[in-house]
């Protein structure tokens, strides 16, 4: 059984996150406040970018946010069912990954609802598939890693062939 100094070690890196989060859902992350810093930047470094092009690296700029923000949040829930289910656990689990994702999955879709609420700011299934991306590679990442650091001892490291 997990004491509760344990679970608050698993567990509130991942609620701090998810503050973190749902902070930059809020109207003052919102692309018009964000677009006033990342555009002076880049008219800094190439001034002769059309506003067109500006826009789009903007966008890519603040998608790739999402992706890493999920991407995080999908390594620290990972973390935290692995500590506070199985703190002794060598090997990999797709279950434990799978849950982490499907956690990190309801997680965006909120964040998103939140957002309906928020001026300045849409909500948007393709945001929650981008998030639920982004999470899908950090898990991915991480298992790779494992594999190639030989982290994983044993367990459904390697799914095998496809049936």
């Amino acid at each position: 059984m997990l004491n509760l100094r344990d679970w608050a070690k698993y567990w509130f890196p991942v609620l701090g996150w998810m503050v973190v989060i749902f902070s930059a859902s809020g109207d003052r992350k919102s692309a018009q406040h964000s677009s006033r810093l990342i555009e002076p930047f880049l008219r800094w470094l190439f001034p002769d970018l059309s506003t067109d092009t500006v826009g789009l690296i903007v966008l890519l700029v603040r998608k790739c946010a999402h992706v890493t923000e999920f991407a995080i949040l999908a390594l620290l829930i990972w973390r935290a069912l692995r500590g506070s289910l199985t703190p002794t656990a060598r090997a990999w689990s797709w279950s434990m990954a799978r849950n982490a994702w499907l956690l990190v999955v309801l997680y965006a879709a909120s964040d998103e609802f939140h957002q309906w609420f928020v001026p300045e700011r849409q909500a948007s299934g393709w945001d929650v598939l981008i998030d639920a991306t982004g999470a899908a590679a950090g898990l991915g990442v991480l298992w790779a890693l494992g594999c190639w650091r030989k982290w994983w001892v044993g367990g459904d490291s390697n799914p095998g062939p496809m049936p």
